[in-house]
């Protein structure tokens, strides 16, 4: 990429990924990105598993009714853990290192997707969260924030069109009077 500028107009979702495998350079790459964002206090309240197994991709993509079935195509997913009893902001400081992942694929020339578990339901309506905890083993002081997908694009996407910004969601000094 050109500068940040065109990175964040490059980067768009990706749902639909090729068969090839992300090479162990390209999964470091994405991972140290998560390992450097920035946290409240440097509490670093988030931890991450690394997911490639293909018959647990399969079986993450149930994690909602809606919006997940991307997941058992991925080259490799990456669920997004923070630690409740760390850090009152582990939503916020999650949420930074997922984008920081994606970001960093998209560098790479790799697509990303971002799967929402935090307050989302199975069909069955299961707590995401708790199917998700069941699946991975995980303790109970960490909640499952997001998975992001990642792989080889097998679509591409339009970058970003600036003549669609939203400057209207902009203020200047305060609220404007209604």
């Amino acid at each position: 990429m050109e500068s940040f500028a065109s990175l964040i107009k490059q980067r768009r979702s990706i749902r639909q990924f090729t068969d090839e495998l992300l090479k162990p350079e390209e999964v470091e790459s994405i991972l140290k990105a998560a390992l450097m964002a920035p946290a409240s206090k440097r509490k670093n309240p988030w931890q991450f598993i690394v997911v490639e197994d293909k018959a647990m991709l399969q079986r993450l993509a149930g994690c909602k009714e809606h919006g997940a079935a991307f997941l058992e195509g991925c080259a490799l997913a990456v669920v997004v853990l923070g630690n409740v009893m760390e850090s009152d902001v582990w939503i916020e400081d999650t949420a930074i290192a997922s984008i920081y992942m994606q970001l960093q694929a998209e560098e790479l020339g790799l697509g990303s997707c971002w799967c929402q578990i935090r307050s989302r339901v199975t069909a069955e309506e299961t707590d995401a969260n708790e199917y998700v905890r069941a699946l991975l083993n995980i303790p109970y002081q960490l909640d499952v924030l997001s998975i992001i997908a990642f792989g080889h694009k097998a679509q591409e996407r339009k970058p970003f069109d600036e003549e669609k910004l939203q400057w209207e969601k902009i203020h200047i000094g305060t609220y404007p009077a209604e």
